[in-house]
């Protein structure tokens, strides 16, 4: 079973920058397709970003297109998601999850093992 871990979340103001780290344990990481799920208060989980084993194909949720951009390091065995051009409305908890196949999904059934979240505030 892959373990998650993620880290970088915080407090910024509306028009900042974070970058959120998925640090994962196992040996199956860079087989798998992974992705950034997020749950505003309030609101049900919804889809962020996802990316294939390898990088090279992406997928991001309409809302965050143009500003977010997830990657991943095999070798560290690590995702990341790179935000830029907060808004107040992109707070929430950021989840971090894997998925026994190497083409990403967008749904949250598409994905086979979480992290427990990170919690990310944008400020007016």
């Amino acid at each position: 079973q892959v373990q998650l871990v993620e880290s970088g979340g915080g407090l910024v103001q509306a028009g900042g920058s974070l970058s959120l780290s998925c640090a994962a344990s196992g040996r199956t990481f860079s087989s798998n397709a992974m992705g950034w799920f997020r749950r505003a208060p309030g609101k049900e989980r919804e889809f962020v970003a996802a990316l294939s084993w390898s990088g090279s194909h992406t997928l991001y949720a309409d809302s965050v297109k143009g500003r977010f951009t997830i990657s991943r390091d095999n070798a560290k065995n690590t995702v990341y998601l790179q935000m830029n051009s907060l808004k107040v409305e992109d707070t929430a908890v950021y989840y971090c999850a894997g998925r026994y196949n190497l083409d990403p999904g967008t749904s949250i059934p598409n994905y086979d093992y979480w992290g427990q979240g990170t919690q990310v505030t944008v400020s007016s």
